[in-house]
């Protein structure tokens, strides 16, 4: 079906913003307070806002004090639960040693956080963005973006809906509608489509290291009330990832309702290509500290999503000819902090001042570096160079002496004296080693009360695709896959991605194997699209509303 042949409907507004997370909410929301009169709309391509939305998380909320004084008083979710205590350990195979704080640099002090629910939170911001007028859209994700002649975004194209397979129409067949703006923010989250596709075309990480990701997986538990402490924040490192050689940690956070979330990040640039970061994090749950809170209690969701790792020295340049990036579309997570929706909702802040004061002047479509020069004199810029080390130390010198190394760097720049050193990043998907190299690793059997089987596991996402559409998880070449991913690297497909959605099959006639995709389990977490060793599955938009649906995540 070519593109000529499609009618779409128009629809002009001031600031079109792509993706209903926080940098994306708060952008709008900020739109809306300096100008009333601003027509700001904002696509999720979740079937609601907050469905695609996962994250531990304890919160900082410097960013909501500057955008709402007065949030704990407006019924915001997140002022629930305070953090209470916290906790640093480092994990062997069935014992553990607590990290004590004087040890720790101030900044990985979770004073004055607050933990919950951030899919809630992003429904509470939604709220207050409607409230001011801001027209909220889920279910319409962003397809394609919209140029001039000159080369700037003009907006974007929404999704077409009811396209068959084979990519013809159905009879329910609506095409996407075009949202013509004057400026575009693209708030898509780690590895968005979009935001890949600009990156390439305004050769915006020429001046930056690469992007590096972690696979972040988690877990809402109901627990025994008798071991639930509101506000209790554990952090882990160590056992398991270290029998592998990789690296990541865990977290269980004491949360509303009796409730806690639980999670394990695993770093994409292991080597190993028999690791499974799914089977990590259900042994991680059977160590003895982890499995004493969970036993008695029961699983209620589960999810996954990519996380960004790179840190300051991976922040591209932001402003492009009519728009920018916020969020973790830039990619502003401090890693050791296990945090970005602050530093995200603050870009987006940042974003929209320079964006309203653009159109106030009657400007449109041009470059605001306005806005890369406010978040590189910002308290992001602040707070990433503190930890700009961090993860480059740990992914080259291991989790102990790494960890060593990274502490030193972040007390040496906390107290002004740190070395005028910005460690480098190498591309996640280069590290895969070959499989011959690797012995295969044999993961315990899932017990079906601590720790669980994949399928089992997606059913709590509630993950839902509509059927007969096309493969949203586009692959490239399918010789290639065969020949290196299966033949060189051992299939690692089948144990990166958390949901089950790439199987090696053996054809029952011709005894070849076939490369399947179950895209139907996707819970939209990226890891294909930055694990696979040749950059050969391409992750693009489902049809509006497909994917997860977390509740409380």
């Amino acid at each position: 079906m070519s593109e000529e042949a499609v009618e779409r409907e128009s629809m002009p507004c001031d600031v079109v913003i792509v993706g209903g997370g926080p940098a994306g909410l708060a952008a709008a929301i900020r739109l809306k307070q300096i100008n009333e009169d601003l027509e700001v709309v904002v696509l999720e391509k979740g079937s609601e806002i907050g469905a695609h939305i996962l994250s531990g998380a304890v919160v900082d909320p410097k960013a909501l004090n500057e955008l709402f004084p007065d949030w704990r008083d407006m019924d915001c979710p997140m002022a629930e639960t305070p953090v209470a205590d916290n906790w640093h350990w480092v994990l062997t195979k069935t014992g553990k040693t607590s990290i004590p704080h004087l040890f720790m640099p101030p900044l990985m002090s979770n004073h004055g956080c607050y933990t919950g629910s951030l899919g809630n939170m992003c429904r509470w911001l939604a709220e207050q963005a409607e409230g001011l007028g801001v027209m909220v859209f889920p279910g319409f994700p962003a397809a394609e973006v919209m140029y001039n002649d000159a080369g700037a975004v003009t907006g974007v194209i929404t999704q077409d809906m009811g396209i068959a397979e084979d990519g013809s129409r159905k009879p329910d067949f609506q095409p996407g509608m075009e949202i013509e703006a004057k400026y575009t923010l693209f708030a898509e989250g780690a590895r968005g489509n979009l935001t890949k596709t600009l990156k390439a075309k305004y050769d915006l990480e020429k001046d930056c290291e690469p992007q590096v990701y972690g696979l972040g997986i988690k877990e809402l538990w109901d627990i025994d009330p008798d071991k639930h402490e509101p506000g209790r924040v554990i952090h882990t490192q160590g056992w398991p990832l270290s029998e592998s050689e990789s690296w990541g940690g865990g977290f269980l956070y004491h949360q509303a309702n009796g409730q806690v979330a639980l999670g394990f990040v695993t770093a994409l640039d292991y080597k190993n290509p028999y690791v499974s970061p799914y089977q990590e994090f259900q042994r991680w749950k059977q160590h003895p500290a982890i499995r004493e809170y969970l036993e008695g209690g029961k699983r209620v969701a589960y999810g996954a999503r990519a996380i960004n790792e790179g840190g300051w020295q991976s922040v591209p340049k932001l402003a492009f000819p009519g728009g920018a990036l916020i969020g973790c579309s830039a990619g502003f997570v401090n890693v050791p902090r296990i945090k970005g929706s602050h530093t995200a909702m603050k870009s987006g802040m940042l974003a929209a001042e320079s964006l309203a004061a653009a159109i106030a002047e009657g400007k449109e479509h041009d470059e605001r570096m306005d806005y890369d020069a406010a978040v590189r004199t910002s308290w992001i810029a602040d707070e990433l160079k503190l930890v700009q080390n961090a993860e480059p130390a740990v992914a080259k010198f291991g989790g102990d002496l790494g960890t060593v190394i990274a502490g030193a760097d972040m007390w040496m720049r906390t107290l002004k004296i740190g070395l005028p050193i910005s460690m480098k990043h190498h591309r996640d998907y280069e590290q895969t080693g070959r499989a011959d190299l690797y012995r295969p690793i044999d993961y315990p059997k899932p017990d079906g009360v601590i720790s669980f089987d994949r399928l089992t596991n997606v059913a709590f996402s509630y993950t839902n695709h509509a059927e007969d559409q096309p493969v949203h998880l586009q692959l490239l070449d399918r010789d290639l896959q065969k020949s290196s991913e299966l033949a060189v690297f051992a299939g690692p497909s089948t144990r990166y991605c958390p949901a089950g959605v790439y199987e090696w099959l053996e054809d029952e006639d011709t005894g070849e194997m076939k490369f399947q995709i179950n895209s139907q389990n996707c819970v939209h977490c990226k890891t294909c699209d930055i694990k696979d060793p040749n950059q050969n599955i391409n992750w693009v938009t489902p049809e509006g509303g497909g994917g997860p649906n977390y509740p409380n995540m």
